[in-house]
């Protein structure tokens, strides 16, 4: 019985292998078909040319509605977006639009019409008379409409309006713009007056509201308007550094000069606020090795303590390899530094800085220098 079991079974098992047999000639008549290339991974947007693309999506209509409720920076940075775009795929688009979708679900109606509601709730709750004068006492940046338009003018047609204003009035105005602008705009006037008129900016703590009102509505009555608005503070060291860093050339060195006669620890205040330690990273690679050949090893090595990473790599890769290394294990190696001793070392390497950019050694990449050729 064994044996007709036995012999039952072998055409079996021949079966089986000539089964498999086949299927491995089958496997190997049809090779695998290539594996289609990936696809390449989508550029990594910014947010406003995600902002472009939303608007391109749009269409006219929807898109010049849109930027109707923008400032003139925003207006400008989007249409630069917009027309730089390419190649945006059908992808991009969908992740752009399911982003911004999802982002509008999460919002509420709080804070929409906010400032006819708080109008109407004061008048309700103190009367007229009462609530006029808390509402003047609300900054609400959406009513300066006179002001709001110079942004939207060339700098030239903004100082022209100025011209035979006060140099309180023009200062004002110079604080409301964007740095940008301002700095053009101050490039307009005479050179004796640009002088005044940062001294103003830097010692300007705040506007009083009717003063301010009264400049809005002088401002749009000149474009056939009227307006009323509210106070916001304005002015100070910071922003005549921000505006000198954009003031080009000689006559950046002139202000500074008169600012220093008029006032040498403001026009101090306002150098260490135009040019900070990080901003040594704007300098050019063989401005930098300039620089570190005049910066002993050991204030360097405090100064990093206190500098980020972008500047820390900006520096060693103007090193060479050995001392790079050697610097890198000593900040490893050295303990904590005061905070004190930190801004001391990092104002000394400042000061050598702005001494070679005197000297015409090096430029400090500010928008406010001479262009080297």
């Amino acid at each position: 019985m064994a044996e007709a079991a036995a012999k039952k079974g072998a055409p079996a098992k021949g079966a089986a292998a000539a089964g498999k047999a086949g299927a491995k000639g089958a496997g190997a008549a049809k090779p695998a078909a290539p594996k289609a290339p990936a696809a390449p991974p989508a550029p990594k947007r910014s947010g406003v040319e995600r902002a472009a693309i939303l608007l391109l999506t749009l269409g006219e209509t929807e898109a010049a509605e849109i930027l109707r409720h923008m400032g003139a920076k925003e207006v400008q940075q989007l249409g630069k977006a917009m027309t730089d775009l390419a190649n945006v795929s059908r992808e991009e688009v969908s992740a752009v639009l399911g982003d911004f979708s999802s982002s509008v679900e999460k919002q509420t109606s709080v804070g929409v019409g906010g400032e006819d509601f708080v109008r109407k709730v004061l008048i309700n709750a103190l009367g007229e008379d009462k609530a006029a004068t808390l509402m003047d006492r609300i900054p609400i940046t959406s009513r300066r409409k006179g002001l709001e338009a110079l942004k939207w003018m060339d700098p030239k047609s903004v100082a022209e309006i100025m011209r035979n204003e006060h140099p309180q009035i023009i200062s004002i105005v110079l604080s409301y713009l964007e740095p940008e602008q301002a700095a053009e705009v101050l490039n307009f006037f005479p050179e004796e007056l640009r002088s005044d008129l940062m001294i103003r900016v830097a010692t300007m703590d705040g506007v009083r509201p009717s003063a301010l009102t009264e400049l809005d509505e002088m401002i749009e009555k000149s474009f056939a308007g009227a307006s009323s608005t509210k106070t916001s503070t304005m002015g100070g060291p910071k922003v005549a550094a921000a505006i000198m860093n954009l003031v080009k050339g000689e006559s950046s060195n002139l202000i500074m000069t008169d600012l220093a006669k008029v006032d040498e620890a403001l026009s101090q205040k306002i150098q260490d606020l135009m040019f900070i330690f990080d901003d040594l990273q704007k300098i050019d690679d063989r401005g930098m090795q300039e620089l570190l050949r005049q910066v002993p090893a050991d204030k360097l090595l405090v100064a990093l303590k206190g500098a980020d990473d972008t500047l820390k790599a900006k520096i060693f890769k103007n090193m060479s390899q050995r001392a790079a290394e050697m610097m890198k294990d000593d900040l490893e190696a050295k303990g904590p530094v005061k905070l004190s001793e930190v801004e001391s070392a990092q104002k000394e390497i400042l000061i050598a800085a702005r001494k070679l950019a005197d000297a015409g050694t090096i430029s400090l990449g500010s928008a406010g220098g001479e262009q080297y050729v």
